[in-house]
């Protein structure tokens, strides 16, 4: 019996992994084709090239490059691509260890293409797909694999992973809004101080030479400007060096101490104008990871263990295990919230409502809406407000200089005056 019933459930296979092939073929005209396609060996791939009215006639493995064979990291843009395809597909009613094939092999990212035939191969074996995700912690976080599970236990996985992709197509387009804000005035300045250090070195020295023949003493803004000029001449690489070793060491400390990491967020979070819209995308990410999760069906307690991560801001993640504390106790979400102090009062207002009401996600949701709308809003009031200042900037390192330069020929030609 045991021997019939093992004959009858053979344990699952592992699927063989796909490799990627180089091929080159002529269609059913003549015309000469050649293309890049996934397969489990060259025969395969010779029949199904057959199939769709092309005669094979070179069909090799793709070899791998010599430098960067591993590809690129896999990005939080990957994974809401994926997000999307992966839903889409099986609401289309594609099994789902065929789904990841196909993806699989569509991916031209190395590491990308492995992850998903690995998660393929651990479906095909019998895992569950939040289980086969769990081999992948860093790219599909606990928050990921919660809602998945749920979705799995209620027998909408499908609706699930639809509403995860949008949730991660909403929180990257957020994520750009926030980049957006922070690099454009950071760049700009940063090719002030270049344009600046370029005067100094370069052109500075041609006006001093200028300057020897006068034979008179040079204006105080001038004097200062020969002898930044000299210096920066003169110790050049160790102001480079400097300057590079302190950025690294802050990203190294940054990376390694919370005690810093917590400072420089807070610190972030009181600037004037950017301080908002952190708070602001912070407290849009709270809502709708909480939305998100509650709609699944996991519990207030549990979400609140995965909500404070998704905020981006250690302040506010900080606030939300506060808050997961006092919901553990017996408090209302919304007491919670008020008790952090963060919180503004219109989102403990909606957050009580919901409450009241039993529609707490879709309270949330609304207020997730509203601070997304918020944060575009104050980027593009930042994009104004910022241009003047950066104006500012630059007239004072460039323009400053140039004036200094000509000090002394106005003085010369008041004195010949």
């Amino acid at each position: 019996m045991a021997t019939t019933a093992a004959a009858k459930n053979p344990p699952a296979a592992r699927t063989n992994p796909l490799q990627q092939f180089v091929w080159e073929g002529t269609d059913k005209r003549g015309v000469k084709m050649k293309g890049e396609s996934a397969s489990k060996n060259a025969n395969l791939l010779k029949a199904e090239l057959r199939k769709q009215g092309i005669n094979p006639t070179v069909v090799r493995a793709k070899s791998k490059p010599l430098f960067g064979a591993a590809g690129k990291a896999i990005t939080s843009q990957d994974i809401a691509v994926f997000s999307r395809q992966i839903a889409t597909m099986l609401q289309a009613g594609v099994p789902m260890v065929q789904s990841f094939e196909i993806l699989a092999s569509g991916q031209k990212n190395p590491r990308m293409r492995d992850m998903l035939n690995d998660i393929r191969d651990a479906i095909a074996g019998g895992s569950s797909l939040s289980e086969a995700m769990a081999r992948h912690p860093v790219q599909f976080d606990s928050l990921y694999r919660n809602l998945t599970k749920a979705g799995e236990s209620a027998g909408v996985l499908d609706t699930i992973l639809d509403t995860v992709a949008t949730y991660k197509e909403r929180t990257e387009a957020l994520k750009g809004k926030i980049k957006k804000a922070l690099f454009y005035p950071a760049a700009v300045i940063a090719v002030a101080i270049l344009v600046s250090a370029v005067l100094l070195i370069y052109v500075v020295p041609q006006f001093e030479d200028v300057f020897k023949g006068f034979g008179a003493d040079l204006p105080a803004f001038t004097q200062m400007i020969v002898n930044a000029s000299r210096f920066l001449t003169e110790w050049w690489w160790a102001v480079l060096g400097i300057v590079v070793g302190a950025l690294a060491a802050f990203i190294f400390i940054y990376k390694r101490s919370p005690a810093m990491e917590r400072a420089v967020d807070r610190l972030l979070l009181k600037v004037p104008v950017i301080g908002m819209i952190l708070h602001q995308s912070a407290i849009a990410r709270f809502a709708r990871t909480l939305a998100l999760t509650f709609k699944a069906g996991v519990p207030l307690v549990e979400a609140l263990e995965t909500v404070g991560g998704a905020t981006g801001s250690i302040v506010y993640n900080e606030a939300v295990l506060r808050i997961r504390d006092d919901v553990a106790v017996g408090y209302q979400l919304n007491v919670a919230m008020k008790q952090v102090n963060l919180f503004p009062h219109m989102v403990v207002s909606m957050t009580a409502i919901g409450e009241e009401s039993g529609a707490l996600d879709t309270m949330l949701l609304k207020v997730a809406e509203f601070y997304e709308q918020e944060v575009n809003n104050s980027v593009d009031a930042l994009a104004s407000l910022i241009e003047p200042f950066i104006m500012v900037v630059i007239g004072v390192l460039v323009g400053g200089m140039v004036v200094g330069m000509y000090l002394p020929i106005f003085k010369l030609a008041a004195t010949v005056g």
